[in-house]
């Protein structure tokens, strides 16, 4: 039986189908990159060359899974078969062509801490108020402008006499020359400068144009308008141009992704053939039915219905609770319990949530519980400080004239160098136009400079004697030599503080990454190892063998999968957000939010729960949400029942108390009105002494001592997260577990 038997009709129509442009929309869970990789063995076998067949994607792990496919369906020859990311991809090209565009191949790429630096750096040069502008908002307008290939000359003509978008133009434009001054680029800059180099040099693209002459982009909805026009240019000539992806997951518009590349693909390429993939391997019907019923509510999309030959499995639940410490206590209970009948392991249970700022209450119960739990989206490893200080040292070692990397790390360990020093030696490079190191290679010849240049010229040695030793010491020995000579380690280890500990064991993991890289990499060099670094994304940092649950947000579930989800903080102003209610454009904005609901649906296998509560602490202040608008698009014989009454008829049935009716209230009423409390002391209470029970705000307890007085009950409790508290019985409402 032939590979491709085993196929469905419509993903086999996508892979025999290999000349011309192709749109292959593709739901979730249908199988989109078992057709790549079979389209990639097809066209193999129809004589194409290996070396002329190109499949991209976004992520490293989707990339990474990719060529492990593709090497063991394709065996022999898959090896030429190029698999990478956008930023791999155009990385490879610029560090062979950068020169055109007056750079040096040895550019560092920028995190979003370096931007951070080199903003407040150009703010401080330009006199920015950073209260008025905040360098966060900055960076974010200069990302736009770049997804959508704007230059700084062209934002400045396109502000005409608007001083505020002047004043970003001009922002933008010191930025960017102080990328250039460094020898860096952003993560941005490296789709941009690919385009400006194949614009500015045809002979370079038609080199490209005929080493991928079969193109097939993954996730195809999630790019913006420069990864739009890179892959454009390259398709240009042969236009074998497959793109595969489905708008109903386009999510990524903060980030520019821009859904009218794939809603109008056949306007652009209007001979397009389009093939639909809307059978489903992943998830039960049931939860496929409350998907399509979601997402059917969006009028921005391509129409289709996802179908399953799976069983219809469970109903999906949806449970509101009293608040947001009930959801959470919930939520870890169901999971506890699965674990402890044999239903599932942890790692098959996923946490998702709108926010970041969700997580505290689940991380509190799993802890409490327990339970092991891995959160997604906290700090990245390679963020951290002492593997930036590291990796500081090592673009300065590789890129001399990386400003940022220098100034990070010339005083660390302390060397004595002052700020005064430092000055002295920025108006030295400025005058004679070379770098920051430049400079302080140059220290004996700074004026004003006197005793302190003889702290410079060991830090300067120490860069060049490294230097001299990349060709002959391998990458792990070259860290270790420096780590040695500069005594890091020694200074973290005189600390002898805890989190000087776990600082020596991170770098430790950082040595042994190293090392797994120069066993790995074809040609492993520094310049190679730190591009794989500044590349990596959060989510390529899951273990998917770890036993341990998953927290994390729903924009970072996508392309994942679990058997167990539960999709929390199902609440107007939550999910969606209050954001993309109350914006400019609330159709636009609520039609990507639900998108984003229909992921998050769609990353179960098994089972779904659906949460909410009635009130929610955000920001200090007890909140009053209505149920989302997402569940209430759920018809109701699609959820299971939960006691007498369904939560979403209760939900409907209960008036709004948000905090417009709360002003209207306290606007209607008398000012100074004296009110009358009135305590009823109940004959007597559900508890005594010993028993366990729960309050609404401060969780589980047990009871220490219960004192009658003549109006109430004094009741001492010790709450298991928030100690001993002394309550009045009537106010308390605590009831017995």
């Amino acid at each position: 039986m032939s590979i491709y038997d085993t196929l469905n009709p419509e993903q086999k129509e996508a892979v025999l189908h290999t000349e011309g442009p192709l749109l292959i929309l593709a739901g979730a869970g249908s199988g989109k990159t078992r057709v790549l990789i079979h389209r990639i063995a097809w066209l193999m076998e129809q004589g194409i060359n290996p070396w002329n067949i190109m499949a991209i994607t976004f992520t490293n792990k989707a990339a990474g899974e990719m060529r492990e496919r593709v090497d063991n369906l394709v065996g022999f020859g898959s090896e030429s078969v190029w698999v990478a990311t956008f930023h791999s991809t155009c990385v490879r090209i610029l560090r062979r062509y950068i020169g055109h565009l007056g750079f040096d191949t040895s550019f560092s790429i920028y995190d979003t801490d370096d931007q951070k630096s080199v903003m407040k750096d150009v703010c401080k040069r330009l006199n920015v108020d950073t209260k008025i502008f905040k360098e966060r908002y900055l960076l974010s307008v200069i990302s736009r402008a770049k997804d959508e290939l704007a230059s700084p000359l062209e934002m400045e003509l396109a502000a005409g006499t608007d001083f505020q978008r002047k004043r970003l133009a001009e922002v933008y434009k010191e930025y960017q020359a102080q990328l250039r001054r460094n020898n860096a680029l952003d993560f941005d800059d490296l789709i941009v400068k690919t385009v400006e180099l194949f614009q500015n040099c045809p002979e370079i693209l038609e080199s490209y144009q005929e080493r991928f002459r079969y193109l097939m982009v993954d996730e195809y909805q999630d790019t913006n308008t420069a990864q739009f026009k890179l892959i454009s240019l390259l398709a240009g000539k042969y236009r074998n141009l497959c793109v595969v992806g489905d708008d109903d997951q386009s999510i990524y518009k903060f980030r520019g992704a821009n859904i009218y590349n794939i809603l109008n693909f056949e306007q652009v390429f209007p001979d397009a053939k389009v093939i639909k993939l809307e059978q489903n391997y992943r998830s039960t019907q049931n939860i496929l039915n409350v998907a399509n019923e979601v997402i059917r509510n969006n009028r921005g999309r391509k129409e289709k219905r996802l179908w399953t030959d799976n069983v219809e499995g469970e109903p999906i639940v949806f449970r509101l609770f009293t608040n947001g410490f009930e959801e959470a206590e919930q939520v870890i209970g169901d999971i506890g319990r699965h674990v402890r009948e044999g239903e599932g392991e942890y790692r098959d249970h996923a946490i998702l949530y709108r926010t970041n700022a969700q997580s505290r209450l689940f991380e509190e119960k799993l802890i409490f519980a327990g339970i092991p739990y891995k959160l997604i989206g906290g700090v990245n490893f390679y963020a951290r400080k002492e593997i930036k200080d590291v990796l500081a040292y090592l673009k300065t070692i590789d890129n001399g004239r990386d400003e940022l990397a220098v100034r990070r790390i010339i005083n660390v360990p302390k060397r004595g160098i002052g700020a005064t020093t430092l000055n002295r030696v920025q108006d030295y490079a400025g005058a004679y136009g070379i770098s920051f190191y430049d400079a302080l290679l140059r220290a004996e010849e700074i004026p004003n400079l006197g005793r302190s240049a003889g702290k410079i010229i060991p830090f300067t040695t120490l860069i060049e004697r490294m230097r001299s030793a990349v060709g002959s010491l391998s990458l792990t020995e070259l860290a270790k030599q420096l780590l040695e000579e500069t005594g890091y380690v020694k200074e973290l280890e005189a600390e002898g503080t805890e989190e000087a500990q776990s600082r020596i064991e991170n770098i430790d993991e950082f040595i042994s990454k190293i090392t797994a890289y120069e066993e790995t990499a074809e040609a492993p060099d520094l310049s190679g190892f730190l591009e794989e670094v500044a590349l990596v994304a959060d989510i390529d940092t899951l273990e998917e063998n770890s036993n341990y649950v998953v927290l994390m947000t729903l924009h970072s579930a996508k392309g994942l999968e679990f058997p167990y989800v539960y999709m929390a903080g199902m609440e107007d102003g939550l999910f969606p957000s209050y954001m993309s209610i109350a914006s400019d454009t609330p159709e636009e904005d609520l039609e990507e939010e639900r998108r984003l609901c229909y992921v998050g649906i769609t990353r179960a296998k098994r089972e779904l729960m659906l949460t909410a509560a009635r009130q929610r602490m955000v920001r200090g202040e007890t909140r009053y949400n209505m149920v989302s608008r997402f569940i209430q698009e759920i018809p109701e014989q699609y959820l299971a029942q939960t006691g007498a009454k369904n939560p979403l008829t209760a939900a409907k049935e209960r008036p709004r108390q948000d905090a417009w009716q709360q002003s209207k209230a306290s606007f209607r009423s008398k000012p100074y009105e004296s009110q009358t409390l009135t305590v009823t002391k109940a004959s007597g209470l559900e508890y005594t002494t010993g028993d366990r029970v729960r309050h609404i705000k401060f969780g589980d307890g047990t009871v220490l001592e219960i004192t009658e007085g003549k109006k109430d009950y004094e009741v001492k409790v010790e709450f298991d997260t928030a100690g001993i508290k002394r309550l009045f019985a009537s106010f308390a409402k605590l009831r017995k577990l």
